[in-house]
């Protein structure tokens, strides 16, 4: 089959990155928007018998909603499906509503669930995307294939930079991203070659208002780096930053791989407790202000999905990729 690679004008930045790292252009593709803000977007070149691939990442942006973004990715899902795509794969670089996996209120809706189900039903043989919130809930809602690229190895190399020749620490902001702070440790341990302390802290939400402030672990002295799947407002890396400085830490470095920035980031991002902040490109940094992506370090994610493509495509395996970090 024929690798055909599409990507969306609100992705073209990453999709043209992706598939440079593939050695091919991008597939043609028309996008329309009518007066009354309808959508069409269709492949120009023959599709029949192709291997396709279609990158979207469904972040909010300031003319399409997530929602929009999910839409017009349903719809051309569906558009290589009838015009004969042999396999069609959505490559979601960030997956919205993956946080909504579990009712936490009374007749909650689990919307994680929902996109799944829509993106099955528009036609998609897989599903990849990059750093779940919760692997479990992700494998658990679809059943087609869905491939969660690990993104350690993305940030794993500047982490290293950052540990240089000096104490380090690895920490989990929250108790639910134990995990995910463990197996960075362990990576970016094997990557040194030597031992990286290890800390996490209390978080409890209730009601919109965050709490909790205890710190458990070896970090003291440490350049401690706070590791999680998205940074939002900040305001977790930040209390996470003050409670590790005021228990000993050198400075603290929040490392994430999907950097939102939404309301409130620009304080967070001046606040002295987070010594810098490190994110991939799978979300640009358009809301926050010049000052504010000056304080945001960014590492590309593209290799790591080209690399995925390649193998999918050639069907080989993905579990020993060279950017997973393990």
């Amino acid at each position: 089959m024929e690798l055909q690679l599409f990507a969306f004008e609100a992705t073209q930045e990453m999709g043209r990155a992706v598939a440079a790292h593939l050695g091919r252009p991008l597939a043609p593709l028309e996008e329309r928007e009518f007066e009354d803000r309808e959508h069409k977007a269709r492949p120009l070149d023959c599709v029949r018998g192709a291997d396709a691939y279609v990158i979207q990442s469904l972040h909010g942006s300031p003319d399409q909603s997530p929602n929009d973004k999910l839409c017009r990715l349903l719809f051309f899902l569906s558009t290589l499906r009838t015009n004969g795509a042999a396999r069609v794969t959505a490559v979601v670089p960030y997956l919205a509503y993956a946080r909504k996996d579990r009712q936490t209120k009374p007749r909650d809706p689990l919307t994680a669930r929902y996109v799944a189900q829509l993106i099955e039903a528009a036609g998609a043989d897989r599903v990849v995307t990059l750093e779940v919130h919760n692997l479990t809930a992700f494998q658990n809602a679809f059943r087609c294939e869905a491939v969660a690229l690990d993104a350690r190895g993305v940030l794993l190399e500047r982490a290293a930079e950052l540990a240089g020749s000096g104490p380090v620490a690895v920490a989990s902001p929250d108790p639910g991203g134990i995990k995910r702070a463990q197996l960075f440790r362990e990576a970016l341990e094997a990557r040194l070659g030597r031992a990286v302390g290890f800390a996490m802290m209390e978080k409890r939400r209730s009601a919109g208002k965050v709490s909790g402030s205890l710190v458990a672990g070896d970090f003291e002295g440490a350049r401690v780096l706070v590791i999680d799947d998205m940074i939002a407002s900040g305001g977790t890396m930040v209390r996470a930053g003050r409670a590790l400085r005021d228990r000993g830490a050198a400075d603290v470095w929040a490392l994430a791989v999907h950097g939102l920035f939404t309301s409130g980031a620009e304080q967070a991002l001046a606040d002295p407790a987070i010594a810098g902040w490190i994110v991939t490109d799978t979300v640009p940094p358009f809301r926050l202000s010049a000052a504010g992506r000056a304080r945001v370090e960014t590492v590309s994610a593209a290799p790591l999905l080209a690399e995925a493509i390649k193998r999918l495509h050639g069907n080989l395996s993905i579990t020993d990729l060279p950017a997973a970090g393990s």
